[in-house]
């Protein structure tokens, strides 16, 4: 008689027997990390809003509340927080692997994962401005002012993200509304983004598409996905439990007070990069165009690599190229966090040409 098998079964069966390539590395866990890593700042976000209030008035003491007198409130708060930057971090490490390996050659799973890269940082920029200390009022401040840029409408279009003529209560409220949801439309996104991957197979450090000489996800290349799992929950729990504060800003901790500008305002570490890009081009319209382009660039790559038939190996020349961009990338990374002074606007300048050259370089070698 046959067993009827359950939905249960039958996906945890499609989970286990996966076809996946035989020699993919660890590298390939940071995938699995970012959507482990977004179920778990959705379940604190959700805990937090129980008790977060999104008034102007009330915010900051609201987030105090939680560290204060809600049972574990501190440690939730703590997760969700640290939580961010290592989802963000998780990111950068897929798109860099994918960089690495070229898996912009499949172009679906590829736009998709940069949709979800863009989304990320919009969802941790709005959370960012939710407690409303020093540093989040004068972030949404400069950071909304830079779609002034926009020729004829982008004023306008400011007027609109502040709910009036400066950032205030509606802001606010605006932004708690979409940090909500956001993280809703990036477990859709990584959705699309699996359906993508598995329809058309898994890269691999040899020959990019692989359609032979796969095995079953479990346990050869699962357990390595639990190992990835272990190394980065201990340091990430080390992190929450031992210096929380560790990526936080001090002007953080003072209530928001618009009659008093913050001597260096920079926004958190994730972001410092397209920053950098951002201070060190005199023109306000320029500036902001490189910033979109730092990250709207990565489109490009699949669409150059097939216009320049570049989509297959690795040259020498090929990696060094990724290498001066990964170094480079660190390097904007710190000046986006340096004073805006000489020698650091000219080293920024330098560094937001080879960050932009070496990019594009990548699929054309």
């Amino acid at each position: 008689m046959l067993r009827k098998h359950s939905l249960v079964d039958l996906v945890l069966g499609s989970f286990y027997h996966l076809p996946s390539p035989i020699n993919i590395s660890y590298w390939w866990n940071w995938g699995s990390i970012v959507g482990v890593v977004l179920v778990l700042q959705i379940f604190t976000g959700l805990f937090l809003t129980m008790h977060y209030v999104g008034d102007v008035g009330k915010a900051f003491d609201s987030v105090v509340h939680i560290h204060r007198d809600v049972h574990y409130g501190w440690l939730i708060r703590s997760m969700h927080a640290n939580g961010a930057s290592l989802f963000l971090f998780g990111i950068f490490m897929h798109v860099g692997r994918g960089l690495y390996y070229k898996s912009y050659l499949k172009f679906h799973v590829w736009g998709v994962g940069v949709l979800m890269l863009i989304v990320g940082m919009l969802t941790a920029f709005l959370g960012y401005v939710l407690p409303w200390g020093q540093m989040s009022f004068w972030g949404a401040t400069v950071i909304t002012n830079l779609v002034s840029a926009v020729p004829y409408i982008g004023s306008d279009i400011v007027y609109w993200l502040w709910g009036g003529f400066s950032v205030g209560g509606a802001t606010l409220t605006r932004f708690y509304t979409f940090h909500f949801l956001f993280p809703f439309l990036l477990v859709v996104l990584s959705l699309v983004h699996l359906v993508f991957l598995h329809t058309g197979g898994s890269t691999n450090p040899l020959k990019g598409s692989s359609n032979s000489l796969k095995i079953y996800f479990w346990p050869y290349s699962g357990v390595k996905d639990v190992v990835g799992f272990f190394l980065l929950g201990v340091a990430y729990m080390f992190i929450v439990l031992l210096n929380s504060n560790v990526f936080m800003d001090p002007e953080n901790f003072m209530k928001a007070n618009s009659l008093v500008t913050p001597t260096h305002i920079k926004p958190e570490w994730y972001f410092l990069y397209a920053y950098a890009i951002l201070r060190c081009i005199p023109n306000k319209g320029l500036g902001v165009l490189g910033l979109v382009m730092s990250i709207l660039t990565l489109f490009l790559l699949p669409v150059l690599a097939v216009v320049f038939n570049k989509l297959s190996g690795k040259s020498f020349f090929f990696q060094v190229v990724f290498w001066v961009w990964s170094v480079n990338f660190l390097l904007l990374t710190w000046l986006g966090g340096a004073p805006v002074e000489d020698p650091y606007i000219v080293m920024a300048q330098v560094c937001s040409v080879v960050y932009f050259v070496s990019l594009l370089l990548l699929s054309v070698v």
